[in-house]
């Protein structure tokens, strides 16, 4: 008897235990020999790849330098430079080659500054590579859209404005932010005017960003925020005021009034924040008016807005919530008593001798 029909009959004859252990015995082999072949293979080929793109690197970053310092103040592109520009445009046709070059440009240009900067843009502009960015702007999927406005920002290519904002209110948030961090970065303030195409909601998340870039701006003449206030987009209005908090915009204060009648409670709850920031008395009366018919949220702002805004007019008004059921309106109220009216503040001690009531008056009193 051979002795694999030895191990076969051994097999038939065991438990079932035994029998399944070998079978997954078997299975595991036949797995795991192949991977181990294939990750072998994939290891070779990954670090071949590695030397592959390190080459390129070396030999473009050798031609970049060449290109810097082939310059001349007389001309725009010397001959030199055109040489090597026309050497690159050879590379630029292999995807592969163009994703190394862009790289190997990308990283010498977020070290540099000034002249050599703008020369890094020339010789993206003129080697072709713009042109395969702009192509990308045309693609099916959002994803190659993205990264090609992507770049198109960090070679700081302004030409491509008309293409960009084509992608305003592209269904895909990730190619709406490219868009929004193009127009900005590049055009500062004034790229800010897609707000008035915007229809897509401008996500807290994307407001931070577009925050920031503009927090790093050397200049801060802010653009006329007045039409964003006014937009139907709310999202466009809640970015508007931020602005108008940040920027002192006490020039935009009829468009804020008039938010406060805005069909959105928190664009209006935002509406009475900033008013109060920018120190609008209008907007106190305004809303003294009918702040009982307006909802909780927006009392307890608007009396956190008279903390900011009480005249010795208001006296009269705020007696009438000292003993509101809601405990910030009775505080804020209280506190301004305090400060119009020492004495009448001091006598509710003994006129309202509610252990409660008396507690929130020693607290403002001592505080």
């Amino acid at each position: 008897m051979s002795i694999d029909q030895s191990l076969f009959n051994y097999i038939n004859e065991s438990s079932l235990i035994i029998q399944v252990t070998w079978i997954m015995s078997a299975f595991f082999m036949v797995v795991i020999i192949p991977l181990t072949f294939y990750f072998r293979y994939l290891r070779k080929h990954l670090r071949k790849q590695e030397r592959t793109v390190a080459l390129y690197e070396q030999k473009y970053e050798s031609y970049l330098i060449n290109y810097l310092y082939s310059g001349n103040e007389q001309e725009i592109i010397s001959p030199e430079q055109q040489v090597i520009i026309n050497q690159l445009k050879r590379s630029t046709s292999e995807s592969y080659k163009r994703k190394i070059l862009i790289s190997v440009l990308i990283k010498l240009k977020n070290e540099i500054s000034g002249e050599i900067a703008e020369s890094i843009q020339t010789l993206y502009f003129h080697s072709g590579l713009m042109q395969y960015a702009l192509n990308r702007l045309n693609h099916k999927k959002w994803y190659v859209i993205a990264k090609g406005i992507r770049e198109l920002k960090q070679f700081h290519i302004k030409e491509a404005y008309d293409q960009v904002i084509l992608h305003i209110n592209h269904p895909r948030r990730e190619v709406r932010k490219e868009m929004q961090l193009y127009m900005v970065s590049l055009f500062h303030f004034e790229g800010l005017k897609f707000l008035e195409l915007l229809e897509t909601p401008l996500s807290e998340w994307d407001q931070i960003q577009l925050l920031g870039v503009l927090e790093r701006l050397e200049s801060k003449n802010i653009s006329n925020i007045k039409l964003w206030l006014r937009s139907n987009n709310k999202s466009v209005v809640f970015f508007a005021l931020k602005l108008a908090k940040i920027y002192n915009q006490f020039e935009c204060k009829e468009e804020i009034i008039n938010l406060l009648n805005h069909i959105n409670k928190k664009v209006r709850l935002e509406s009475i924040q900033v008013l109060s920031y920018l120190d609008v008395i209008e907007a106190k009366e305004i809303l003294k008016e009918n702040i009982e018919k307006r909802t909780l949220e927006e009392q307890i702002a608007f009396f956190k807005m008279m903390e900011n805004l009480y005249e010795k007019s208001d006296e009269s008004f705020i007696i009438n919530f000292i003993h509101s059921e809601v405990f910030e309106i009775k505080v804020s109220s209280l506190k301004i008593l305090k400060i119009l009216n020492k004495d009448k503040f001091t006598k509710l001690k003994v006129e309202f001798p509610d252990p409660d009531f008396l507690k929130i008056i020693n607290f403002l009193e001592n505080n």
